[in-house]
């Protein structure tokens, strides 16, 4: 089957890379931050941050509005909606096995439990 969700692959791209996590952690906790304000963190230059910027804006997770030289970055959370709607499809492959496991820790819990009493 060929996966023709170009919107869905670039959100998945650009949340794959640290630095990109980092700066839409920093957005979430902060609404609207400039790019001096984002880039002050990193241990990278400029020039590099502004490349991360523009793979989160082409996978349409940041806006930016440029006001005479400053530039603030907003994020757009929809595609994460996205992708969150598109992980749900496949959480009983995993719920199932989260559940597994609970219940054998649960179980591993009670015998101990009785070896103690």
């Amino acid at each position: 089957m060929v996966n023709n969700l170009p919107g869905l692959n670039r959100t998945f791209a650009a949340l794959g890379d640290p630095t990109r996590l980092a700066i839409l952690a920093r957005l979430e906790r902060e609404d609207g931050a400039t790019v001096s304000d984002l880039a002050a963190p990193f241990a990278i230059k400029l020039p590099a941050v502004m490349k991360h910027l523009g793979i989160l804006e082409d996978a349409g997770l940041i806006t930016r509005k440029k006001q005479g030289r400053t530039v603030t970055v907003r994020l757009a959370p929809d595609p994460m909606e996205e992708a969150m709607t598109w992980l749900r499809r496949y959480e009983r492959f995993w719920s199932t096995g989260l559940d597994r496991l609970a219940a054998a820790a649960e179980e591993m819990e009670a015998r101990a439990t009785e070896k103690r009493a």
